[in-house]
């Protein structure tokens, strides 16, 4: 199958090089501007009726408050001190010509109680930021540094969604520049022990080198076609190392082994594309397939990890395949250059720990199994009392502004229209219709008040004395804000949005409901409704691409079902830690419901990677029984020579993605834990004990495969080896249950 490549890579390596080094330049070239393509936001369905209320408020109605200034009396003073009056009335009026604020709100605007705090020495200025998710970003980032801080008379902070999300792109981006200074050195130096030997530990560094600058050219190019996340960039670079690390790991351990044995360059590079390089395309193909289920979700948040992670997965292969062996024909014997002195240790093709576990969990495939899954299942079981919701103020630190403010709002204000549910008519509502809608509205259990432009309605009635907004009002629509008892982002919170919309609408128009509530649901919807979709689509490819890579049909189900069980047991520990609290004092985070979308990209990831890992294993163990050996032999073997490589492979990425635990955003610390957590288990558990286990118990099974799938697989099956297997002088005979 890969043959066409070794062969071109010993007649022409340099060239080849020199074709290389010329791509990562021009990628390079393209990709520096895929930094200024990005966007910020991305977590909402655009279709969704919370978005398109969105949409139309800002058409219509100036947008929903999402800058809030929090304005506090300095030294113990009153806000209606005269000094503390000129100050605010200064920031207000400031605000206002801000270009591109509009819907600003102050207390010495309206003298109104809802802008003041309860102490009466703290107030809030409330104003609307214009433009896509990332032009608020950024503008807030710069409203917040020109009137924060001390303001004569007044000390000011800035909060409010826009705020909010601006703190979270700074935070990210200063977390992953100190991930990566803690993550690269570490990762060096393991490279360097891992391999024995200096020049070894390079060449995954040149595989990575390539996936990165190649998938920044890729974003830039989707990042002026369509909507991309700016936070693909972090999947990039961490995606783009880890999988440099497994696939230069294949192919050295490979490449050294067949020099081992006495094969010459040629023929050793010849071996190693053939078998290592056929790994390697079938992994990246698995991992492919998870990271496509992403693309059938509508935020663009999730579809932006699928378009960084595919990339990333492909260029990487196609470095591995091409210039690694380019490298490995140059280099030839050099390949060993600069060794260290334990590099004999790591240089030997087997590793007895691993085929002695194999033996011992073979023999006693229950006795061995049973306590790993017995853990694995009690990780997983908090997945049960699992709670999602989308990220807030609470993922920032105790120390951000944004969150300070969220704080002060919630402990010294009422409930402010920030956290309201908003309503937006698609048409005209004559007076009749629009009294009879929010007199229903504001029947609901669960409202206190709903605002229109023909009043203030409470407990199904007009409240005296029921004032005038008319801002609410227009020809061609109204807009009511629902002010609610439940604690937004609770279960509550969002029963009561699907009792408002169950509301009939007004006649002849659509009754649109938004807010941050609505928002949470139409979220979880527009995930739920699609995940088995997701689900489905990744265990038909994965299926269908392991049986191409095995011949067998148990073997995809044996894959499936093991790969979850570490999955979910991942998942379970990082509800058990975010969700319900535990180690939070170490880890420095609050407690919140699960990032939806954050666990849906950890669940696509994972399981590609782990499916990564499972063809690195499963090659071998093939390999060896298609060349003669039993099933427990082949097994045993198999994990003598890839355990080595997948546990180094794991430890290594893992420290990559644990390096994100010290990021102070606590989605990202779920993600950089959860998923390396996932990583360590697969490789060690799952390898190590589980794989043994199931092909023990499975015996001959392991390889059935219906006589029809035979046939097919005889005819589209992908396999190729070293050398053809030796045809065995007679049948063989498996003892009993190998």
């Amino acid at each position: 199958m890969l043959s066409w490549i070794a062969d071109l890579v010993l007649r022409r390596p340099r060239t080849v090089l020199v074709a290389a080094l010329v791509s990562v330049l021009a990628m390079a070239a393209v990709g520096i501007g895929a930094f200024g393509k990005l966007q910020s936001g991305g977590f909402d369905d655009p279709d969704a009726p919370s978005s398109r209320a969105t949409a139309l408020i800002d058409e219509k109605f100036g947008g929903e408050t999402n800058l809030v200034l929090l304005v506090r009396a300095d030294g113990g003073g009153r806000l209606d001190s005269p000094a503390a009056e000129r100050a605010g009335r200064e920031i207000a009026d400031g605000l206002k010509d801000e270009p591109g604020v509009s819907g600003v709100v102050s207390y010495w605007d309206t003298g109104g109680s809802a802008l003041t705090s309860r102490d009466g020495d703290q107030a809030l200025i409330l104003a609307h930021i214009e433009g896509d998710d990332t032009e608020r970003t950024d503008r807030a980032g710069e409203l917040s540094e020109k009137w924060s801080g001390d303001r004569g008379a007044v000390t000011v902070h800035t909060g409010g969604q826009a705020a909010v999300a601006s703190d979270i792109t700074s935070q990210i981006s200063k977390d992953l520049a100190i991930a990566e200074a803690i993550a690269v050195p570490i990762t060096l130096i393991l490279l360097v022990i891992a391999f024995g030997s200096v020049v070894a530990a390079l060449l995954p560094l040149a595989i990575g080198l390539i996936a990165v600058m190649g998938t920044f050219a890729e974003l830039y190019v989707l990042g002026s076609i369509t909507d991309v996340s700016i936070f693909s960039i972090n999947l990039t670079t961490a995606l783009g190392l880890g999988l440099g690390i497994d696939y230069g790991l294949l192919l050295v351990s490979r490449f050294r082994e067949r020099l081992t044995e006495g094969d010459d360059v040629p023929d050793a590079l010849r071996t190693t594309v053939a078998t290592a390089g056929r790994t390697i395309a079938f992994s990246a193909a698995t991992v492919v397939a998870a990271l496509a289920a992403l693309l059938l979700f509508p935020p663009f948040f999730l579809r932006s990890f699928a378009y960084a992670g595919i990339g990333v997965v492909a260029i990487a292969a196609v470095g591995a395949l091409v210039v690694v062996p380019a490298l490995l024909a140059v280099l030839g014997h050099r390949v060993n250059s600069g060794r260290l002195p334990w590099a004999e240790s790591v240089r030997r093709p087997d590793a007895p720990v691993w085929g002695r576990l194999a033996s011992v969990v073979m023999r006693r495939p229950a006795l061995t199994a049973l306590p790993v899954l017995a853990v694995l299942l009690l990780a997983a079981s908090p997945l049960l009392g699992a709670s999602f919701g989308n990220p807030d103020e609470r993922v920032l630190p105790d120390s951000a502004p944004s969150r300070q403010v969220a704080t002060a709002v919630d402990e010294d204000f009422g409930r402010d229209d920030t956290s309201a549910v908003q309503i937006v008519t698609t048409g005209p509502v004559d007076a009749a219709g629009l009294d009879a809608y929010a007199t229903a509205v504001s029947r609901l259990d669960g409202v206190t008040r709903v605002q229109a432009s023909s009043g203030t309605y409470q407990d199904g009635e007009a409240a005296p004395p029921g004032p005038v907004n008319a801002a609410l009002g227009r020809d061609d629509a109204q807009r009511l804000t629902v002010a609610t008892e439940p604690e937004s982002g609770s279960g509550a919170a969002e029963d009561l949005v699907h009792d408002i919309r169950a509301v009939p609408a007004p006649d002849g128009v659509e009754a649109l409901v938004g807010g941050p509530d609505a928002r949470l649901v139409d979220t979880k919807a527009a995930i739920g409704d699609r995940l088995p979709a997701a689900i489905a689509w990744v265990a038909l490819t994965t299926f269908a691409l392991l049986f191409l890579f095995t011949g067998s049909v148990v073997q995809p189900l044996r894959a499936l079902v093991l790969n979850t069980i570490s999955l979910t047991a991942a998942i379970g520990a990082m509800v058990w830690i975010f969700q319900e609290g535990n180690l939070s004092s170490v880890l420095g985070f609050t407690p919140m419901p699960m990032n939806t979308s954050m666990t849906v990209l950890l669940f696509c990831i994972v399981f590609g990677l782990s499916m990564d890992y499972e063809v690195f294993v499963t090659s071998r163990i093939k390999e060896l029984h298609d060349a003669g050996e039993d099933t427990g032999t082949a097994v045993t073997h198999g994990l003598s020579r890839t355990g080595r490589i997948v546990t180094m492979a794991a430890g290594l990425l893992a420290v990559s993605l644990f390096a994100f635990t010290t990021s102070e955003i606590s989605f990202m610390q779920m993600f950089g834990l959860g998923s390396g957590l996932a990583i360590l288990i697969d490789a060690v558990a799952v390898r190590g004990v589980l794989v043994p286990a199931a092909m023990r118990l499975l015996g001959r099974g392991a390889w059935y495969a219906p006589k029809a799938l035979r046939r097919l697989h005889g005819r589209v099956g992908l396999s190729e080896a070293a050398a053809p297997p030796p045809a065995p002088a007679e049948p063989r005979r498996e003892p009993a249950g190998i």
